[in-house]
């Protein structure tokens, strides 16, 4: 075989393994995630809000790309106010994440649709407050999963947990727990139908780390988190010494699926 030809070929090699290289990295390529948690003081509220995602929001962000938007309310609990709505927003980059607020403002069809949540005036905000937290997927789960869970929208349940640490080092310590300890596969093997984990980098809780969980119903939920704490594999991590006292406090929000969220 003639030199020039050896050359090329190796050359096509080397750039289809450089392709695929990339290929490889930009699946592992962790997301960003943005929680925005509305509080409501009335009715009235939650359905301008409810317009304003629907129509508005949620198609500007697929005209830009940005698919897999989850929005979500509380169950109704007698001890617990439905009074938030969260709104789930995965990123394939942070400069994309930057970027929406400016595209949304070049965008005639979201101000024309969104008009009555925009321009809403002093004395009748769309909301009480509105709270943001941004988030890093974890290594072992770098891209969002839109849970496959069926049946019933308003019986589903999506649970929503925050795991706060003491210190910096701490939080560390657990966030490898979930990922080096193989807690994420211990969720995967046991069906939980996680759709995300994320460091939080910017929030009210810090120290601390989200993720989020499915089910059909809450008898499914309990049914999965008892698994969970019979399984062998929980009770050999939860004793290992170097993982002890690396979450000093955890919320549970149990939410379940608007009728046009994505999943």
């Amino acid at each position: 075989m003639k030199k020039h030809s050896i050359f090329k070929i190796l050359s096509i090699t080397l750039l289809l393994l450089g392709t695929f290289t990339t290929i490889q990295a930009q699946k592992q390529q962790r997301e960003f995630y943005q929680l925005k948690t509305y509080t409501l003081e009335n009715e009235s509220q939650e359905n301008l809000l409810d317009t304003y995602l629907r129509d508005a929001y949620l198609p500007a962000l697929k005209r830009m790309g940005i698919q897999n938007v989850g929005v979500f309310k509380i169950h109704p609990h007698p001890y617990t106010l439905s009074d938030k709505i969260y709104v789930l927003i995965p990123f394939s980059s942070f400069d994309i994440l930057q970027s929406v607020e400016s595209r949304l403002a070049d965008d005639k069809i979201y101000k024309q649709a969104g008009k009555d949540y925009i321009q809403a005036s002093y004395d009748h905000p769309p909301y009480k407050r509105v709270n943001t937290v941004l988030m890093t997927a974890f290594e072992d789960m770098p891209n969002m999963r839109p849970t496959k869970v069926q049946g019933p929208r308003e019986k589903r349940i999506y649970e929503l947990r925050s795991y706060e640490s003491p210190t910096e080092a701490i939080f560390k310590n657990k966030v490898d727990m979930f990922n080096a300890g193989g807690e994420v596969a211990l969720f995967d093997d046991l069906g939980f139908n996680a759709v995300f984990y994320g460091e939080v980098i910017s929030g009210d809780k810090m120290p601390n780390l989200m993720y989020m969980t499915t089910f059909t119903d809450q008898e499914s939920r309990d049914a999965h988190w008892k698994k969970f704490g019979d399984a062998p594999k929980w009770k050999e991590l939860s004793t290992m010494p170097k993982y002890q006292n690396n979450v000093s406090h955890i919320d549970k929000i149990f939410l379940y699926p608007t009728d046009y969220s994505d999943y």
